[in-house]
């Protein structure tokens, strides 16, 4: 397969041309003849003419590729080796929704032929790949996998935001159904990742070690976002602490903070949704998914105490929210914690503006049913930042001032500024 591939005989598809898919399928084609495939002809319509529709890439990523770009599935039938990278989400109940890995399945089902590949990138819990997956692949397809057609899973480590640590740069697991897969899926994959391979033992091992990779920092996070409870309470600077503490070589420094998006935020249900079906209730990934998914309320409780404190009806007062993203300097608006700040505030009657330079307002009203505001105005009883985009970072004090009330409050949820807690003017609280 992989020598077919790179005489250009075979082609490869990638199914799902978000913030995975279309790096991976860039980077493939440099190398390789590809198909880029998604059922979102606007977003198509975008990478047809060099823009990433998420805004991670520049025009200069889409030169020098040998892709086509297609909504068209019958295309894909020209592919013989298929990646599917399409998200994992969860439900208002935060079970995991498998739809769009479904969807894939079936289609890749539509297409695929005797003697194809087809890698999973879509972070999962343990054993979805097989059982979950490939049934629809079977059904769809009539063939049957290991004899007709060959598996693997490849966990994505994409890291929005980051430009040092790239798709090429970060080493990639790999595995396979057999012994020949795993080396033709690796040989395919180590053409294009500098960093290297590592071949996990079996496909649910691959699953299992991205899943937990999430769930580690998600436990990491909620530890230190306990603390900063815990250190409010004392009046304690928590990142003071932390700056303390991280003066022993084996402190671990992570850093308390709004947890959403869609890997650390998502992926630790998807772990506990299959231990609860094998008969086991986790307690400790699921305490820490508490606390997380408690912050945004926490903060919010914190700020209408400081404003009754200064004799202020919250019902009565006006915050500025600056940034909804789910992370700093992306323009992804998926799950975020911004947003359920957002509506703890309302549910407080306070008159909420939101603003972010970055995200879409089309998308913000879309998902959220939220305006996103050009200019703020002048009269804000509060203001929080809750993303770090760069363009946040150098505003100073007098920026904040000059849209403030007088005994204006500043809430810095991502330690941006290295301000004193009561200023004449302005009175400034971090996590």
């Amino acid at each position: 397969m992989y020598q077919e591939l790179l005489d250009k005989k075979k082609k490869i598809a990638v199914v799902g041309l978000g913030y995975v898919g279309l790096p991976i399928a860039l980077e493939f084609a440099r190398y390789f003849s590809v198909i880029g495939f998604d059922i979102n002809d606007e977003r198509v319509d975008l990478m047809r003419k060099g823009i990433d529709p998420s805004k991670e890439l520049d025009t200069q990523a889409f030169e020098g590729t040998d892709i086509e770009f297609t909504t068209n599935i019958e295309k894909m039938k020209e592919a013989h080796f298929f990646v599917v990278a399409v998200p994992t989400d969860i439900n208002e109940h935060k079970i995991p929704d498998l739809t769009p890995l479904l969807k894939a399945s079936g289609s890749v089902g539509q297409v695929i032929k005797k003697g194809d590949y087809v890698v999973f990138e879509s972070t999962v819990y343990p054993g979805c790949t097989e059982d979950d997956c490939l049934p629809i692949i079977e059904e769809k397809s009539g063939l049957k996998r290991n004899s007709d057609f060959k598996f693997g899973y490849s966990p994505e480590r994409i890291n929005p935001g980051d430009k040092e640590r790239t798709l090429t740069t970060i080493l990639k697991i790999v595995s396979g159904c057999d012994d020949e897969s795993l080396e033709e899926i690796d040989k395919v994959y180590s053409h294009i990742i500098k960093a290297g391979t590592h071949r996990a033992s079996s496909v649910k091992v691959a699953e299992a070690a991205k899943v937990i990779e999430n769930t580690q920092r998600d436990l990491n996070i909620s530890l230190m976002n306990e603390l900063a409870i815990i250190f409010d309470k004392m009046n304690i600077d928590t990142q003071e602490v932390l700056k303390a503490a991280g003066t022993k070589w084996n402190f671990l420094k992570f850093y308390p903070g709004l947890v959403g998006g869609h890997c650390i935020g998502v992926d630790p249900y998807y772990l506990m949704h299959k231990s609860k079906q094998l008969g086991y209730d986790p307690q400790v990934i699921a305490a820490g998914r508490r606390i997380n998914d408690y912050m945004p309320a926490f903060v919010v409780k914190k700020l209408v105490q400081m404003l009754i404190s200064k004799g202020k009806n919250p019902s009565e007062c006006k915050v500025l929210v600056k940034g909804i993203t789910f992370k700093e300097n992306v323009s992804d608006i998926r799950n975020s914690k911004v947003v359920d700040l957002v509506k703890e505030l309302m549910d407080y009657s306070i008159n909420v503006h939101v603003m972010d330079c970055w995200a879409s307002p089309n998308e913000v009203a879309h998902e959220y049913n939220l305006t996103l505001i050009d200019e703020p105005s002048k009269d804000y009883d509060a203001i929080i930042v809750a993303v770090a985009h760069n363009e946040y970072k150098n505003l100073d004090i007098s920026y904040f001032k000059r849209l403030s009330k007088e005994e204006g409050i500043l809430i810095d949820l991502k330690n941006c500024y290295d301000l004193k807690r009561k200023d004449e003017e302005m009175e400034y609280w971090k996590l």
